[in-house]
């Protein structure tokens, strides 16, 4: 196994430390970041969306860059733009915060298609083009894009195309009973996450450490029977009476390499039926559409996936 496996275990560890009662969510969030997928973080206001992806960026030294999206946001905003220097008479440059290695899209259905577009063009093709010149991005580079799911008005929902395009969509969602209390007596005893300096936390990996790991995520083993499961599941997703849209093909590959990752990560170098089924609600929460007389019956996509994993026999 590679030697960055401990690495990642610590990474989670101080992340738990800083962030109570979201073990899940945070492993969650490591499998996306070793798999080199992007992320969708849905939860209402004051779960600690923002201090989380902050926190990490810090412990892996990444840069990290954070946009607050809204209605009057430009192309230019995120991928910057060519500025006349009327002291040299050329121009120059001025990148904008795309160029970072974390980027925290906060509330990406809050800005026009024209900008998400633009955003997520760069998620796929990793390179911005200014005025006929593409421009690489940071090796790491990885998106972490939130969204508040109980605010509609003024919003442009991203269509399924788009959200098809990232890994995983998490739902951060209330902690439990103890894990708020320890909140609550973490702020008594003068915890506060606005006051927090990320600076001054210790880090723990390096980008070159993740970019490592992602090498090594590459070469967990994949039986023939595992690869015929996978495939099994995602027929049966595109063939499910209550859907009207299956797991594409990307979904497909996406779903291979979070399981490999999760396997990484768990200290195997083989995956297992249940590495590919752990993975496969925030895999396809987002990307599977159910049909309209479903959702008038109130059916949640979290059953649907349900009945679609035990509608395959598993591998021996």
């Amino acid at each position: 196994m590679s030697k960055t496996h401990p690495i990642l275990i610590r990474l989670g560890q101080g992340l738990n430390q800083v962030i109570v009662g979201q073990s899940s969510l945070i492993q969650q969030l490591l499998v996306a970041l070793l798999a080199g997928g992007h992320v969708i973080l849905e939860g209402v206001p004051g779960t600690g969306k923002t201090l989380l992806v902050k926190v990490l960026a810090q412990l892996i030294q990444g840069d990290f860059r954070r946009i607050q999206l809204t209605p009057d946001v430009l192309p230019s905003d995120i991928t910057g733009t060519n500025i006349f220097d009327l002291n040299s008479r050329n121009f120059t440059l001025k990148k904008g915060p795309i160029f970072s290695e974390v980027l925290l899209a906060d509330e990406i259905n809050r800005t026009p298609p024209k900008t998400q577009a633009a955003l997520l063009e760069a998620m796929e093709e990793m390179q911005v083009t200014l005025d006929g010149e593409s421009l690489p991005l940071p090796d790491l580079f990885w998106v972490i894009a939130t969204q508040n799911p109980l605010e509609f008005e003024g919003t442009y929902p991203l269509p399924e195309a788009q959200l098809d395009r990232f890994l995983f969509k998490l739902v951060v969602d209330y902690p439990d009973q103890a894990a708020e209390k320890q909140m609550l007596l973490n702020r008594q005893a003068g915890f506060a996450a606005r006051r927090l300096d990320i600076s001054r936390l210790k880090p723990i990996a390096t980008v070159a450490d993740i970019l490592q790991a992602r090498l090594a995520v590459k070469e967990v083993k994949v039986s023939e029977a595992i690869v015929d499961y996978l495939l099994a599941l995602v027929r049966t997703s595109r063939q499910y009476p209550d859907l009207t849209l299956g797991a594409s093909p990307r979904a497909a590959g996406a779903w291979l390499q979070t399981s490999q990752a999760l396997a990484w990560l768990a200290g195997r170098d083989f995956v297992t039926p249940d590495d590919v089924k752990a993975v496969a609600s925030p895999l396809l929460c987002h990307r599977l559409i159910l049909k309209p007389e479903a959702m008038l019956d109130g059916l949640q996509m979290d059953a649907v996936i349900a009945s679609v994993i035990n509608q395959v026999p598993v591998p021996r």
